[in-house]
């Protein structure tokens, strides 16, 4: 998988991936990974990419013409799957959306910044509109790294074990169950007896029965959805 992220401060995505699973999985070639600068794109002598709005408001836009060379420039090296547009107004990212653009072979991040980019952007360009939740954040570049972490942990051979992320909440609509580790007893809270009898059948029943009590508790709204 390539992932081409283009931003105002791509500096601000250098750190999520030079850590952890991530740093992995690039090191591994399981994904590349390109920041591009959108100022590097623009011919104004002072690097600009925003304006006015027309009409009058408060806020600046970021403008039309940076943002098709870059994605045009790109295009031309190879076809993208999609291109997504961080944006508090986009569709809320959840499972299901990591689970699909998992799949995809290339993939073009835009971050919004300022007050948004103009519309024409998203109505010629844009084939997804994503957001990582109802608040609106200085620019899209840390939802592009919730994205791309999403994402990339499903891809094999970046998780040690494979089947981990087959487990986690919301793959099947329902939350994860309790987990424990050693000690068995600490302070005299004790792990449940079914997890230590060695009973995987009983086991993954808790587990199944533990997951669906707990969606119950914290989010019974997905199992309303899944019900529906």
């Amino acid at each position: 998988m390539r992932i081409d992220i283009i931003s105002v401060v791509p500096a601000i995505l250098e750190s999520p991936f030079n850590a952890s699973i991530l740093k992995r999985a690039i090191e591994k070639k399981l994904v590349e990974i390109h920041l591009h600068n959108l100022r590097d794109y623009t011919a104004d002598s002072y690097k600009q990419i925003d304006d006015y709005q027309f009409g009058g408001g408060a806020g600046m836009v970021m403008m039309i013409e940076p943002i098709d060379k870059c994605i045009s420039k790109l295009k031309t090296e190879r076809h993208y799957d999609e291109i997504i547009y961080m944006t508090p107004d986009g569709k809320t990212l959840n499972q299901q959306t990591a689970n699909e653009l998992s799949l995809r072979k290339n993939i073009i991040i835009l971050c919004g910044h300022y007050k948004g980019v103009d519309q024409r952007v998203r109505d010629h360009f844009i084939t997804r509109e994503i957001s990582i939740g109802d608040y609106v954040l200085s620019g899209g570049e840390l939802g592009a790294a919730v994205l791309c972490d999403a994402v990339i942990r499903l891809l094999p051979g970046v998780l040690g074990n494979e089947t981990s992320a087959l487990t986690d909440s919301f793959q099947d609509n329902l939350l994860a169950p309790p987990i424990y580790t050693r000690p068995a007893n600490y302070k005299g809270w004790e792990v449940p007896e079914i997890l230590t009898s060695g009973n995987t059948p009983k086991i993954e029943t808790w587990r199944e029965e533990q997951a669906y009590k707990r969606t119950a508790e914290k989010r019974p709204d997905l199992l309303r959805d899944f019900e529906e």
